[in-house]
């Protein structure tokens, strides 16, 4: 057994030292009768760490926080202070080993290789660069500049036609009682742009409807409008029943209200317009003048009357009035 244990554990070097924190943690064991292996099975640490903290050789330790570390528990293994150990195991530690050197901070200098990031990390960083911008171009481009893919959006706008002159005219009929559900715009020809807002400006939808597609005003919005270009390529129909569409031909129109009273009212307005025009171009034909044929009728009455003379011609002939000369355009 005593030749395992030497084995083990090789005899005290005779340069070990007589005094310090070694000295004190195997006095220490040697008076509780413990061996280097009870101390190792108590506190965990190989054999070899326990006889290094005892001959003082903390080069052979895993370092400083080892060091403190292993005493501290050697102490409360055979009964010292800790908090002492440590400390003493500190100072000897500071009287060995200088004290580590300040760390300095080296600041980039763009003419240094060895601080200028490599090709790779550059190609990355100008690579993320493009991708963001390309993306804030895009959504600037589709949110703020709509109209850039409609060349039909670019023409001015059409002026409005002038209010016509107040005139009598019959009171209309009353309307018949018309549907008051949904109104639906449906697009009539690829790639419509449209955009539907409130009265306060807050967008409802804007994209190009493609043909066939409808949108359709939600419930209970207020002062609904219209931007587009091509008012004559959108059906409308409210509650299912077709009304004209806004204009016959493309041309811009900008804050349209296409609530279902406002469509209601430009539809009247459209249907009493031809009737208006076709009641003013019959009052406004002239009377026509008496034609040639009217003439030559009177001419021949006129012939027809037996000629007299003297006075009893004259008093028995009715009285005639002379024709008058057919003008020059008869």
């Amino acid at each position: 057994m005593a030749d395992s244990i030497e084995s083990e554990f090789p005899p005290h070097q005779p340069d070990a030292p007589a005094s310090g924190v070694g000295a004190r943690l195997r006095t220490a064991r040697e008076a509780q009768g413990l061996s280097l292996k009870d101390i190792a099975a108590r506190t965990r640490i190989t054999a070899r760490h326990v006889e290094a903290l005892e001959t003082g050789d903390y080069d052979s330790l895993p370092g400083r926080p080892y060091a403190l570390g292993f005493a501290r528990s050697y102490a409360k293994a055979v009964g010292l202070d800790e908090a002492a150990i440590a400390e003493a195991v500190r100072a000897e530690l500071s009287a060995r080993t200088p004290a580590p050197e300040t760390r300095v901070i080296h600041q980039f200098e763009a003419g240094d290789p060895a601080k200028t990031p490599s090709r790779l990390v550059s190609w990355l960083a100008g690579l993320l660069v493009v991708s963001v911008l390309g993306l804030g171009l895009v959504f600037w481009r589709s949110y703020y500049w709509p109209s850039a893919d409609l060349p039909a959006l670019v023409g001015p706008e059409e002026p409005k036609p002038a209010a016509p002159a107040a005139a009598a005219k019959p009171a209309p009929a009353a309307p018949a009682a018309r549907p008051n559900g949904p109104v639906v715009f449906t697009a009539q020809e690829d790639r419509i742009w449209v955009k539907f807002y409130d009265g306060t400006g807050k967008q409802l939808v804007q994209k190009l409807m493609a043909k066939g597609e409808t949108y359709t005003l939600p419930d209970g919005v207020s002062d609904p409008k219209l931007w587009t270009g091509r008012p004559d390529a959108l059906a409308i129909t409210i509650g299912g029943q077709a009304v004209p569409r806004l204009a016959d031909k493309q041309g811009i129109m900008k804050d349209v209200d296409v609530s279902a009273p406002a469509l209601w009212a430009r539809a009247d307005r459209q249907t009493a317009a031809p009737a208006d025009g076709a009641g003013a171009a019959a009052s406004s034909t002239p009377n026509a003048a008496p034609s040639p044929a009217h003439h030559q009728a009177r001419r021949r009455v006129a012939a027809a009357v037996p000629a007299a003379s003297g006075e009893g011609a004259a008093a028995t002939a009715p009285a005639t009035t002379p024709e008058p000369a057919p003008s020059p355009a008869n």
